[in-house]
């Protein structure tokens, strides 16, 4: 008896915890869909088509989509299902205010702590930005833009901060999938340099005005009006031989 109730708690944590980590797998593949502006905003997602992907219960899908809905990257609507979220153009305005209010006091702090070692990480990441620019990966230059900003938020060392600005930024890739004008530049890769180097040196007030100027610049892009075609879940989260599946293709 002695053993069999340590071994029975056990094997009940080790369940918790592959759960655990199957829940945040698919938590960060969402997320990542609609950072990287696969998924658009007013995308139905489908419990069983969810679950059907990824070889998972209802049950999993569901504490995943409550997760994204309370970070408000997800809408769930009684009797209608989860929809990823369409900002209105007021909520658009707020969540770039709200970005100019938090990542002037990420600037702030992270100037006080910037090292030379992540001051060369910023860079890094510029330059894989840059190229990514250069060969049309449009996808990952999404991801590493945003990226950038929460680089910043983890060199000021306030947790706090960090999560709300990763909220902030899957929204604004929200915001700018359904407003932009154009073509999608929402982070220079130029400007971004200008606020590193001002941080480099240590100049306090000039990196706040950039970074500043850098959001303005974004919101500046948006026509807050208008939205793009729905997104098909199948093609951006099944595996090839799923997709030739369910098109009755043959191997």
């Amino acid at each position: 008896m002695s053993r069999t109730a340590p071994t029975a708690a056990l094997n009940e944590g080790e369940s918790d915890s592959r759960k655990t980590s199957q829940n945040d797998r698919i938590y960060e593949e969402m997320l990542a869909a609609i950072l990287e502006q696969r998924l658009a905003p007013g995308t139905k997602l489908s419990e069983d088509t969810l679950g059907e992907i990824f070889g998972v219960s209802r049950t999993v899908i569901r504490t995943v989509l409550q997760r994204l809905a309370h970070e408000q990257i997800v809408r769930i609507q009684p009797n209608r299902g989860a929809f990823v979220s369409e900002p209105t153009p007021e909520e658009a305005r707020e969540v770039l205010q709200a970005r100019r209010l938090i990542e002037e006091g990420i600037v702030r702090k992270a100037v006080r702590n910037q090292t030379l070692a992540d001051i060369k990480n910023l860079k890094k990441s510029v330059a894989s930005e840059r190229l990514s620019l250069e060969t049309g990966d449009h996808e990952a230059w999404v991801r590493l833009s945003g990226d950038f900003h929460l680089k910043l938020a983890e060199i000021a060392g306030n947790q706090t901060l960090t999560a709300f600005l990763r909220e902030l930024v899957s929204r604004t890739s929200l915001i700018i999938v359904q407003y932009q004008k154009g073509t999608l530049s929402p982070c220079s890769c130029d400007e971004h340099t200008e606020i590193i180097e001002a941080i480099a040196a240590g100049d306090e007030d000039r990196a706040i005005e950039l970074m500043n100027a850098h959001l303005q610049a974004c919101e500046d892009q948006l026509n807050l009006q208008g939205s793009d075609a729905k997104a098909d879940l199948y093609s951006i989260f099944a595996k090839p031989a799923k997709l030739e599946e369910k098109s009755g293709s043959v191997i």
